[in-house]
């Protein structure tokens, strides 16, 4: 049957044609990965790419990626952009069977988009990070137009062996088997460049992490106060008064984890009013006094009951008395700048009132957490945080540069995203346990959480039950004003469905507001609530 060979023929050719799209495409990857490795891991182009993405995606849906896959939410977009790209590469090696040349030049698109987005990005080191991309693409552009220059005839019988031949009428041709195996040995150096790029990038960060494991910290001139007996309740299912390292949240836009070698790191401080600009090494900051403090930080992206808080016990030095050595004086005391943009090695700025971070409480540039070095997600080799401020204008991880400026000059990176520009944490509670439409038993139900408000402490924690009276609940012993508080409250509780809802008052007297807002622009605030159902 005539018509049913030349469709068969027709879907072998198209599915070759994906075959070698996505061969294509594979091997520019593959050769990409392998020249970030030799230039710099984070100039590859899923990696430049991705970063680009995010610093384009509007707020509001950066929000939602955030609520939705929550610390997922990178790993999500790189599977995201390796879809779309199988996707567009699979077509283009269908287009190539007919136009060989626009197919591999879409590949080589491809290339530029990616080399783009590396000269885009904040940390960009020029024209080293476009290689990966281009020449990536330019290898994928070559394998896409021998690949699509031969194409499938499906046989007519089953007995007869499909030729492969040439789109140009040149008459020669590959058997089937031959296509097969030039896609197999196309396949296995592409995977060969990829494993020996990825090796390459392990390699680069060997240094780094090298120079953690050596890293001693110093003890502290000034330990954190002994923590007070009853500071942690016996509870089941309530949040550990100090989280885990690994445990820790992890909130930020670097798709790929800085690792940055502690011997080679300087932290610069400059700008307006720094009457003594000073250039500071990892053994600098280690000879000086330190400060070991217990703090919880928030992230800004918290949703009211979520999990994006954590508290540790930090280790670090005073970062307003650095400051005050290079000559800076906060506005109340005459000094020009009242910002303090703070730089990562990626490009990241944050902007912090220079008066909170001088004002006394224990603004630091931390080195260890919970007894250790800093962990590379969490800022390995200096991190900088200040107590009662959301991380956003406050705790730049892999800090590497520091200048003294106005909020009307400068709108760092989240500012420019429409976030606000001061941000002190909202005073928020949290239910714990039992969790949502949990099925506790009747009779005693201890219900328990943490409240926070950095900076001014927690007073005062009350629970309401359906839409009865607000009842005070138990307080954990305080800590410090800058650490969440645990707190409990025994409930009798009848068969049936009931909601159950908390509030908090902090330090200052300022009751916890009823009112729902959204993350954006300032932090979420209203009342945690979970629903059970009493068995």
């Amino acid at each position: 049957m005539p018509c049913v060979s030349s469709l068969r023929s027709t879907l072998s050719r198209t599915l070759l044609g994906a075959v070698a799209g996505l061969l294509a495409g594979f091997t520019a990857l593959a050769v990409a990965e392998l020249l970030a490795g030799l230039v710099r891991p984070a100039a590859g182009p899923v990696t430049v790419v991705g970063g680009a993405v995010i610093d384009r995606t509007p707020a509001p849906l950066k929000d939602f990626a955030v609520r939705t896959f929550g610390e997922n939410d990178k790993a999500v977009l790189q599977l995201g952009i390796l879809v779309i790209l199988a996707l567009v590469a699979a077509v283009l090696g269908v287009v190539s069977l007919r136009f060989r040349a626009v197919g591999a030049s879409g590949v080589l698109l491809f290339g530029v988009i990616g080399a783009v987005a590396a000269l885009s990005r904040p940390d960009s080191k020029g024209a080293a990070d476009v290689l990966p991309s281009l020449v990536g693409a330019v290898a994928g552009a070559l394998v896409l137009y021998a690949m699509a220059g031969r194409t499938v005839r499906v046989p007519a019988s089953a007995g007869e062996l499909g030729v492969v031949h040439a789109d140009d009428g040149d008459g020669g041709g590959w058997h089937r088997r031959g296509f097969f195996v030039a896609a197999g040995a196309t396949a296995v150096a592409a995977a060969t460049a990829g494993l020996l790029g990825r090796h390459l990038v392990r390699r680069q960060g060997r240094g780094a992490v090298a120079s953690r494991e050596a890293l001693v910290l110093p003890a502290p001139a000034s330990p954190a106060p002994p923590v007070p007996g009853g500071v942690r309740l016996k509870v089941e299912g309530i949040t550990p008064f100090i989280t885990p390292n690994k445990d820790f949240y992890r909130v930020d836009t670097a798709l790929v984890v800085p690792k940055v070698d502690a011997d080679t790191w300087r932290l610069r401080i400059h700008g307006k009013g720094v009457a003594r600009p000073r250039t500071f090494t990892l053994d600098d900051l280690l000879a000086r006094p330190m400060i070991e403090r217990d703090i919880t930080l928030t992230c800004v992206s918290n949703e009211v009951g979520g999990p994006y808080a954590g508290n540790a016990r930090w280790l670090g030095v005073r970062l307003g008395e650095l400051l005050g050595e290079c000559g800076v004086k906060p506005p109340s005391g005459g000094g020009p700048a009242d910002q303090l943009v703070a730089r990562s090695v990626d490009g990241m700025t944050l902007g912090s009132p220079v008066e909170d971070v001088m004002d006394g409480r224990d603004a630091m540039l931390a080195v260890g957490m919970n007894g250790e070095a800093l962990p590379f997600d969490h800022g390995f080799p200096v991190r900088m945080l200040v107590p009662g401020l959301y991380g956003y204008v406050s705790a730049c991880k892999w800090i590497e540069d520091i200048e003294l400026t106005t909020f009307d000059a400068y709108d760092p990176y989240w500012v420019r995203r429409t976030w606000a520009r001061r941000a002190p944490i909202k005073t928020q509670s949290r239910i714990d346990t039992p969790r949502p439409f949990a099925r506790p038993a009747a009779g005693t139900v201890t219900v328990a959480g943490v409240a926070w408000a950095q900076h001014r402490g927690i007073t005062r924690v009350q629970v309401r039950i359906d839409e009865g009276p607000w009842q005070d609940a138990d307080l954990a012993a305080e800590d410090s004003v800058d650490t969440w508080r645990q707190w409990s409250y025994r409930w009798q509780a009848a068969p049936g469905g009931h909601t159950i809802a908390v509030r908090a008052t902090d330090g200052t007297g300022l009751l916890q507001t009823e009112r729902r807002a959204r993350t954006i622009p300032d932090g979420a605030s209203g009342w945690h609530s979970v629903f059970v159902t009493v068995t």
